[in-house]
């Protein structure tokens, strides 16, 4: 059986993400899909709005065959990490294609820009320099390699593009990457027509504004529940534990230095956007301040994140009959561990994942808390 790869948030799950999926259904119509889901914190240092199981059930009712967990360590963290795990278990799962959105739609030139990333070797002096003038990480990235190539490549998906095509390179895998071309722009903060970003979708539920035209019915039916997580609920947890810790540089992402602007800006803020843009230098992303908030509010070290650099199973959280049918034929093949059952496997990087959902239902009433939680080792795919 052919099958293709997509890794993805759905935070929420919206038009866009449908039109992709299709899109993928009509270019490999054979193929099982496997989806490799960011959970309940995402890459941009956020909360996802509805939690990682509805996640996935919205994903199989939609057309995933295999929803698989992208474990916390790698699904918080920059594109290269990130790209790093979720290549690693496409690679494990015996993928034949990986297709991704991308403003340029341009995979030659994409290929071209990872080339020089890997083999120039001016690319990483350039980098160095800009790191050195104040630049934060991927503005320098920008520049070094349009200094080299001439090309200017500055879009999120385009950039998150990049990593995965080069984490394929660093892994010597078959994995072809494939683009479609994104229909809405990253950054609009306003919804447009029927297909808006996850970011102008996020911002209209904050609101509560109607968002009906931009989602999916099934999506539309979760986002009408109290059971959704925004990242200000979570701020009177994040002051109380940067106000009582006396050592912040212990986290993850977590910089020399920037630890104690982190002190001294907690004291006056009052949510996480005024911390945020309290912190914010040059060097420091918005998004990369939100991870090391983030990774302080889950407790995340360095320590930990020094011993969780593989991911040592595959986490199966939904399939379809085909989806099943597909992990059947490949289990042989497959060097690690596939789990449905989390008391089944017993290994630090599921006990952080337990830490990191009873961090993420907490600002839920008790009794979802309590439900949320214990279905970290009570669920159990459902055929489909």
């Amino acid at each position: 059986m052919k099958s293709v790869g997509i890794i993805a948030e759905y935070n929420p799950f919206h038009n866009g993400h449908l039109y992709q999926l299709n899109k993928v259904k009509e270019m490999f119509p054979d193929a099982v899909i496997v989806l490799i889901l960011g959970g309940n914190f995402l890459q941009r240092g956020e909360p996802s709005l509805i939690d990682k199981w509805t996640k996935s059930e919205i994903a199989i009712q939609s057309g995933i065959d295999i929803v698989v967990e992208l474990p916390f360590p790698f699904a918080s963290q920059s594109a290269d990490i990130f790209a790093h795990g979720a290549i690693s278990l496409l690679q494990e799962l015996q993928v034949d294609k990986l297709v991704f959105g991308s403003e340029s739609n341009d995979i030659e030139t994409l290929q071209l820009l990872v080339d020089t990333q890997l083999e120039h070797p001016e690319y990483n002096t350039l980098v160095s320099i800009y790191l050195k003038a104040g630049y934060n990480y991927p503005t320098a990235l920008s520049m070094a390699l349009f200094d080299l190539t001439g090309e200017k490549r500055n879009t999120p998906n385009d950039l998150l593009g990049i990593s995965y095509i080069k984490e394929i390179k660093r892994q010597h895998s078959k994995i072809i990457p494939v683009a479609i071309q994104r229909t809405n722009q990253y950054h609009n903060p306003n919804l447009e027509n029927d297909i808006s970003s996850a970011t102008s979708i996020r911002r209209a539920v904050v609101s509560n504004q109607d968002v009906s035209n931009v989602v999916p019915n099934i999506t539309l039916s979760h986002l009408k529940h109290d059971k959704l997580h925004f990242l200000d609920d979570y701020f009177p947890f994040l002051k109380y534990k940067i106000m009582t810790c006396k050592d912040l540089s212990v986290y993850q992402t977590v910089d020399e230095g920037i630890e104690h602007r982190i002190q001294q800006k907690i004291q006056n803020a009052t949510c996480f956007e005024e911390l945020v843009q309290n912190i914010k230098t040059k060097r420091y992303t918005y998004n990369k301040i939100q991870r090391m908030l983030i990774h302080i509010l889950c407790d995340f070290t360095k320590e930990e994140a020094k011993k969780m650099q593989e991911i040592p199973y595959i986490r199966i959280l939904d399939f379809s009959k085909r989806g099943r049918q597909y992990l059947n034929n490949i289990k042989k093949q497959v060097h690690l561990p596939l789990i449905t059952n989390f008391s089944k496997f017993k290994h630090e990087m599921l006990d952080l994942e337990y830490r990191v959902t009873s961090v993420y239902a907490s600002t839920l009433p008790e009794l979802d808390k309590i439900t949320l939680i214990e279905e970290e080792y009570k669920h159990h795919p459902d055929v489909s």
